[in-house]
């Protein structure tokens, strides 16, 4: 597993096929910044683990199943905080505004799965491996170790991509955009 940073540009990186999908390029642009912060959903199982006891790091918040389940409950508040933005910055087209509550737990979910994903890609130097698939599968799906914990280089690697791969496509939607009229 990569660090914060790592799991927020993995999340980035996860968001951006939105500009494909989203022809406005400033509501494309709030989804991803309404979705990203939510790449490090899973980790409020350390969080958790200090009052709920079983819960440990890596346990059933890092699995598809409690992803969904956040996105559920958490992505229509999310929804409602992008229309809310949208409405006051403008930056929302009337066909997102109108699917907002279904953009929002997409946003939560996308960058939930993206932390799952980050984590499979993560040796186990110094915590378990995720069972992502539980309860359908038990025991870890893949084991690849290309990340080492904290590593410096795909902590920082990640985001910089990420970050570099969103601005390219905003200017990348820019272009492809038929002009009003």
């Amino acid at each position: 597993m990569v660090d914060t940073l790592g799991h927020l540009g993995m999340a980035l990186l996860w968001l951006a096929p939105v500009w494909y999908f989203v022809e406005h390029r400033r509501s494309a642009a709030l989804i991803v910044a309404c979705g990203f912060p939510f790449g490090v959903l899973p980790d409020v199982d350390v969080l958790l683990s200090r009052w709920v006891e079983g819960i440990h790091h890596h346990g059933v918040v890092h699995t598809v199943l409690a992803v969904t389940v956040l996105a559920a409950v958490i992505g229509p508040a999310v929804g409602v905080a992008f229309e809310r933005l949208g409405e006051r910055t403008g930056w929302v087209s009337e066909r997102a505004s109108e699917q907002a509550t279904a953009i929002g737990v997409l946003a939560v979910w996308i960058a939930g799965l993206s932390h799952l994903f980050a984590d499979v890609l993560s040796a186990p130097d110094v915590s378990t491996r995720i069972e992502p698939l539980w309860p359908v599968v038990t025991g870890p799906l893949v084991t690849v170790d290309v990340l080492w914990y904290q590593s410096w280089l795909a902590t920082w690697g990640l985001f910089v991509l990420g970050v570099t791969v969103n601005i390219l496509a905003w200017y990348w939607r820019r272009r492809n955009t038929a002009p009003a009229g």
